[in-house]
């Protein structure tokens, strides 16, 4: 039986700007045509509204955002600024502020990470650079007066020791949340892998929820190096990073006769920002994460035990498997053929599993695939189609697909675990390529190319947008058919 994908599982990855369609949206309106497919939520897209929603939970987090994408945006408008930042910037990497983006979704990461540095280690830096910059600005005779008292007010609002630690909260997050944003922006992504990851990822982050002491840690190194870093560069500067949280004082209402009592507030500064800043920024990412990728879990777990590694835990269930194992997954089947009930799927699964060892001994160790490679990290469009030999891990669903296959045992020995496993290997959970298309428009119709035909346009889009595409074609047969146009560009192209 063949598997429609479009039938089956209708895997549409429903952009996080509509993440309520599953009410009266798009999702609602696809379980209403085909009641059997199954919605997933792009994981990228989710992630980043993770970080949205943490990034704005509290007026610190908003302020530190919104603090580094104006300074950027400050120093990048002005020629006469930039000049500056070029004199007064040490990197030797030359690098320049990147301001933040709504539709780059590592915008914020590499927003904080390009002025503090990593997480309790600010050796890369750029925090002193900015600073000397602005106050190279705020003292320059030839510079209007209304940049420079913004650029006061950015030295003063970079000198506080709240920002410094609201920096650092975001860069401990980053360093989880990070990888897995661009694990989920890769083509070939495993679902499998894919909800492994975050479900690692909400668990780091539980487990430093309340460890604000690493935080304080981390700040403290941040100030002593960036205090030490201004001194050295100029002993006459007034530039000193703030090391510890102003003291406020509190105010004493008079309690009059008969009157309730209230709860005291905490006035210590470092107390309140721990509760107030700290704890709510850690609490709203992990119930965040928890919240939104918590739909289709159940299935996700009877799929994790079509994962070979997983055989062992299998066959451990030959004396009975849980109650709830599988039932979604068989949910999901039955539409297609009667016989996926529970019980089926289980004995097929603990048969696979029992000889698995045996059938992937003697079967292929490697095949070629052609991929494509992206360039570095700062070139966003390099990109070099290879051939490459991928081994058999044969410890994959996709190799375990294969295998049964090979032996043509999905007709009848494992059929119905053969359904399951076209199942779990059409199943996407990113919309990442559509989704850079927005991003890719604004490179090529700016403003230089504001006239640019709707054919032409269409026809750069494709190109810069599905590279490994473009790389397939063969040179020679373009030329050729450029060549048949006119007698002129025959001469020149061919001759």
């Amino acid at each position: 039986m063949k598997l429609d994908v479009r039938q089956c599982i209708g895997n549409s990855t429903d952009g996080a700007s509509n993440m309520q369609g599953q009410y009266k949206g798009f999702s609602a309106l696809l379980a209403k045509m085909s009641p059997t497919h199954v919605h997933v939520w792009c994981y990228a897209h989710v992630l980043n509204l993770v970080l949205a929603d943490t990034t704005q939970c509290v007026l610190a987090s908003g302020s530190l955002f919104s603090l580094l994408n104006n300074i950027a945006v400050f120093i990048r408008v002005s020629y006469q600024r930039m000049n500056i930042w070029e004199k007064e910037s040490k990197d030797p990497r030359h690098r320049r502020l990147a301001p933040i983006g709504e539709t780059r979704w590592w915008s914020k990461d590499v927003a904080v990470t390009k002025v503090f540095g990593s997480f309790g280690k600010p050796d890369n830096a750029l925090y002193v650079d900015v600073l000397h910059t602005l106050s190279a600005i705020q003292h320059g005779q030839t510079i209007n007066a209304t940049a420079r008292v913004n650029a006061r007010g950015y030295i003063t609002q970079l000198l506080r020791y709240e920002t410094i630690l609201t920096a650092q909260i975001f860069l401990r997050i980053f360093q989880v949340t990070s990888p897995v944003s661009k694990y989920l922006q890769k083509s070939g992504m495993d679902i499998l892998t894919a909800h492994r990851m975050i479900v690692a990822a909400e668990t780091q982050l539980k487990d430093m929820t309340r460890d604000f002491e690493k935080v304080k840690t981390a700040a403290a190194t941040f100030v002593q190096w960036a205090n030490n870093q201004t001194e050295e560069q100029s002993e006459e500067t007034e530039l000193e990073v703030e090391a510890a949280l102003p003291q406020k004082r509190g105010r004493k209402k008079k309690t009059m006769p008969g009157e309730m009592s209230k709860d005291e507030a905490v006035t210590d500064a470092e107390t309140s920002y721990k509760i107030d800043v700290h704890n709510q920024i850690m609490d709203t990412v992990t119930g965040s994460m928890h919240q939104r990728f918590l739909k289709n879990g159940t299935l996700y777990a009877d799929l994790a035990l079509l994962d070979p590694k997983r055989f062992s835990q299998v066959t451990s269930y030959a004396g009975g498997f849980p109650e709830a194992a599988l039932q979604e997954l068989s949910k999901c089947l039955l539409p297609f053929d009667d016989r996926a009930t529970v019980a089926k799927l289980q004995s097929e699964l603990i048969s696979l599993a029992g000889q698995w060892n045996r059938l992937k001994t003697s079967v292929f160790e490697e095949y070629t695939t052609k991929t494509t490679e992206a360039g570095p990290e700062d070139a966003e469009y390099e990109a070099e189609m290879v051939y490459k030999k991928c081994s058999s891990c044969k410890d994959c669903p996709l190799c375990c697909y294969r295998i049964l296959k090979q032996y043509n045992l999905l007709t009848d020995a494992y059929h119905i675990i053969g359904l399951a496993y076209r199942f779990l290997l059409t199943l996407s959970v990113t919309q990442v390529a559509c989704e850079r298309s927005f991003s890719t428009l604004k490179f090529i119709k700016n403003r230089l190319r504001s006239s640019l035909s709707q054919q032409n346009l269409e026809s750069f889009m494709l190109m810069a947008t599905q590279p490994d595409v473009l790389k397939m074609l063969d040179s020679d047969q373009i030329i050729d058919g450029v060549a048949e146009k006119s007698e002129l560009l025959q001469k020149l192209l061919i001759q």
